[in-house]
C-alpha cells in the first residue's frame, strides 16, 4: 500500500507564489509517473503536470510557464512550484502516483488565488 501526503496548499494573491509538495510512502519500487491534478467547482479533474517514466514531463496549456514540476527520488516527493498565479487557477490540487497499473492520490490541497 502506498501512502501519499501532501501540503502546501493556501490563499495567494493573484500573481503570488505556492509551492506543493506530495510525498510518498510504503512499498514503492518504482514510479511509472508521479504529478499533479486539480479539480475546480463545478469542473472536472484535469491534469496540471506530470512526470512519467523516463523523465518525460507534461503540462497543462494553461500553466506553461508558470508552473514546474520536480521530483526528488530519494525522498519519494513530487513538488509543484506555481509562480504567477491566477484566480482561475483555484482549485483543489491532488497528488496523483501510479505504480504499473495501479494509481493513488493524495488527500487534495486547496489552492486559493483572490485578492
Amino acid at each position: 500500500q502506498v501512502q501519499l501526503v501532501e501540503s502546501g496548499g493556501g490563499l495567494v494573491q493573484p500573481g503570488g507564489s505556492l509551492r506543493l509538495s506530495c510525498a510518498a510512502s510504503g512499498r514503492i519500487v518504482s514510479f511509472s509517473a508521479m504529478g499533479w491534478y486539480r479539480q475546480a467547482p463545478g469542473s472536472e479533474r484535469e491534469l496540471v503536470a506530470n512526470i512519467v517514466s523516463g523523465g518525460n514531463i507534461n503540462y497543462a496549456d494553461s500553466v506553461k510557464g508558470r508552473f514546474t514540476i520536480s521530483r526528488d527520488n530519494a525522498l519519494n516527493t513530487v513538488y509543484l512550484q506555481m509562480n504567477s498565479l491566477k484566480p482561475e487557477d483555484t482549485a483543489v490540487y491532488y497528488c496523483r502516483v501510479r505504480l504499473g497499473l495501479t494509481v493513488y492520490w493524495g488527500q487534495g490541497s486547496q489552492v486559493t488565488v483572490s485578492s
